[in-house]
């Protein structure tokens, strides 16, 4: 039998959450840097991983759309795709779903073309270099208000068919799902999937709002619901998918020990928990980082593993013949890892 730490690393997967603006690299973000001529207020590398310490949210917020200004032309947004991409693939990646953020960009005056043109290059490419596939989530901050979100939608219209669905992020106290369900109604008339972040800080409350009023069809992070044992059965009874991100939940105060991390404890109530690496530039690791960093705790298993995999694919938007697909390739996988 192979050892659980190979065996997790060579699990065929599906990346649901991850954050493209998340993935900028110091090295990347200095290069890029150097090319638009943008000053950055840090001398090197290493003072700015130095930087990457929160004790919540908005720390790594504030540090975040700093980094995104040296994002300027479509070859950049195509050179952090393709960066990604490569490193998904090297952890098995199959498929990924990607959030990108527009307004973080166009409220600073780069087109929205600009970002999505640059964003299906590199999504293109990583298709023809590695066989992976993927599929783009527009996500709302929700700091800003309904109308900016409506303003966005509809300046994505001309890339409708190339957009997966929409989603919710940035900073979630204070601001509720409910604060924009008039927006997801229109994306979801408009053919859109749609995802939310709920539950990282946010009470159980915003899962509730976020399945009510938003309506759903995934859920990022979702961690508190398992203060709600009554909205924790209902997860689990809808199947509702969990992108949960171990690590980001570390590095941002959210869980206190890796080891003691609600992961297995999700796996035990039935939900369709998966394993994410967020925005792994900032929180110290890429997807099979994420797995590996739940081995240590004894918590999960190589079943529990397969599972997770498992599951990352039954929460895409892949459509069905696809997915059976990855589940007979992840099948034939652990079949012969564990045999």
């Amino acid at each position: 039998m192979t050892d659980l730490a190979t065996f997790v690393a060579g699990l065929p997967k599906a990346e649901l959450h991850l954050h493209i603006e998340g993935s900028l690299e110091p090295e990347q973000m200095f290069a890029l840097a150097a090319r638009n001529r943008i000053a950055i207020p840090f001398r090197s590398v290493e003072e700015l991983r130095g930087a990457y310490s929160f004790s919540r949210l908005q720390d790594f917020l504030d540090i975040y759309y700093q980094g995104a200004d040296v994002l300027r032309t479509e070859e950049d947004f195509h050179d952090l795709a393709a960066a990604y991409f490569d490193r998904a693939a090297a952890d098995h990646v199959r498929h990924a779903e990607i959030f990108f953020d527009p307004q973080t960009h166009t409220d600073r005056g780069i087109p929205f073309q600009v970002v999505v043109d640059g964003l299906l290059a590199g999504m293109a490419g990583a298709r023809a270099k590695h066989g992976l596939t993927s599929k783009l989530i527009l996500c709302f901050l929700r700091h800003l208000d309904e109308d900016a979100a409506f303003a966005t939608l509809a300046a994505a219209e001309p890339w409708l068919d190339r957009i997966a669905g929409v989603g919710l992020d940035s900073s979630e106290l204070g601001h509720p799902p409910a604060k924009f369900a008039r927006v997801f109604a229109r994306a979801g008339e408009m053919g859109l999937r749609r995802v939310a972040h709920a539950g990282e800080e946010g009470p159980p409350a915003y899962v509730h709002e976020a399945l009510n009023l938003l309506h759903i069809d995934r859920l990022d992070h979702g961690n508190r619901s398992l203060e709600d044992a009554a909205l924790t059965t209902r997860l689990a009874r809808s199947g509702m998918t969990l992108t949960v991100c171990p690590l980001s939940n570390l590095k941002l105060c959210v869980v206190d020990d890796i080891d003691a991390h609600p992961i297995a404890r999700m796996l035990r109530l039935g939900l369709r928990a998966t394993v994410n690496s967020d925005d792994p530039a900032y929180f110290g690791g890429y997807v099979n980082d994420n797995y590996r960093a739940l081995i240590p705790g004894g918590m999960l298993d190589a079943g529990d593993f397969a599972t997770l995999a498992r599951n990352s694919f039954l929460g895409s938007f892949l459509d069905d013949e696809d997915v059976a697909r990855h589940l007979a390739a992840l099948d034939a996988y652990v079949d012969a890892s564990l045999s």
